[in-house]
């Protein structure tokens, strides 16, 4: 497998965690999850977005920092990682969510932290229509994302597709009405297969 770090994007319910899972399962590799359930704020955001937001997203990106500072220590039995979130979307989620004044401080705690972060060497990016993400999210059956509107996913999707044409970083985009690599196993090969394969900066398709 050609990629030592692998990150894994998307949509609010679009399944990062659960492929994640599985690949790291696969490669036998170190496995970084986002740690949802720790954020306190997170309740509340989905509540009140206007006063909650900022103490949200500081708690999201100390979280994020952490974790992957942690990472990169030596660790001689899982040469690769494998994780459910991009660092960049603390920075991303942050635009969209807070006011301009509160967004130009956030940036600024950002731009010292995130030059200390590894970087993915490829980021697989799952690409799903509203209809099932409200699918997945009803499923999965977290209260506090019950409410969550057609509108805000469509902003989160738009707001993806935004930077990965303004920053190409290598891309495998998946199309997630296509395959379901967890019940798959022909879907779940093609994707290691294409981990294989060596890519150019850039968005390619599954």
């Amino acid at each position: 497998m050609q990629y030592p770090f692998i990150t894994i994007e998307g949509n609010i319910g679009s399944g990062k965690t659960t492929l994640a899972q599985q690949l790291a399962e696969h490669y036998r590799a170190r496995l970084v999850l986002e740690e949802f359930a720790d954020n306190p704020f997170l309740p509340k955001f989905y509540a009140d977005p206007a006063q909650y937001a900022f103490p949200l997203e500081l708690f999201f990106m100390a979280e994020r920092y952490k974790q992957l500072k942690d990472m990169m220590g030596p660790d001689l039995f899982s040469p690769q990682t494998i994780s459910d979130y991009l660092f960049i979307k603390s920075l991303l989620f942050a635009k969209m969510n807070l006011e301009a004044d509160e967004f130009s401080l956030y940036q600024k705690l950002f731009d010292i932290i995130n030059p200390q972060l590894p970087q993915p060497d490829i980021l697989i990016f799952l690409n799903a229509p509203v209809d099932q993400l409200q699918r997945n999210i009803r499923k999965r059956g977290r209260p506090y994302e019950q409410q969550i509107k057609n509108s805000y996913l469509e902003r989160v999707q738009e707001m993806y597709m935004q930077f990965l044409r303004q920053y190409p970083m290598r891309t495998l985009m998946v199309d997630t009405t296509k395959m379901d690599f967890l019940r798959s196993p022909e879907d779940f090969r093609a994707l290691t297969g294409a981990l294989g394969n060596s890519y150019p900066p850039g968005i390619h398709y599954l």
